[in-house]
């Protein structure tokens, strides 16, 4: 396999893993902390987890190719291979699931804030199942760090 393919595969995991945290753990919090309208945090915040899911969908891709591409069968046995495949998985539902549901429901609503109306209770849970998927997410970009250096190479 050649270095290039290498480095991209360290840069693939650096790039997603950092984006989920920073703009999870830094970005959307300072939004809604910084902006007092928070339909406008809101709206920002969204667009900016879409990148990230997408950002994670082609480093996901790509780590998944890479890991079979280099390991053939032997990818399906690494917990490396394992953990990319779920973090893939929880983007593609969030991003292609969850988040339909949350602009159907801003849809139904439009121009009023979804939070002022009886669709509110409907959208916090939705919108809780969102967090709860980022959150695993992110904890599983943890563990993939931690077995970056460990995995096979």
């Amino acid at each position: 396999m050649s270095r290039i393919a290498e480095g991209i595969h360290w840069i693939a995991v650096t790039a997603w893993v950092g984006a989920l945290w920073t703009v999870g753990l830094m970005v959307a919090p300072t939004l809604f902390h910084h902006i007092a309208d928070r339909v406008v945090a809101g709206s920002l915040a969204g667009r900016l987890f879409t990148y990230t899911a997408l950002l994670g969908l082609g480093c996901g891709g790509y780590l998944l190719v890479f890991r079979l591409a280099r390991f053939g069968g032997q990818a399906l046995r690494q917990a490396f291979f394992w953990v990319v495949f779920a973090m893939a998985a929880l983007t593609a539902v969030g991003q292609f699931g969850v988040q339909p549901i949350l602009e159907a429901l801003r849809a139904q609503v439009f121009p009023r804030q979804v939070m002022e109306t009886v669709l509110r209770d409907r959208f916090s849970a939705w919108h809780g199942v969102a967090s709860v998927l980022y959150v695993i997410e992110c904890a599983l970009g943890a563990l993939l760090v931690w077995l970056q250096p460990s995995a096979p190479q």
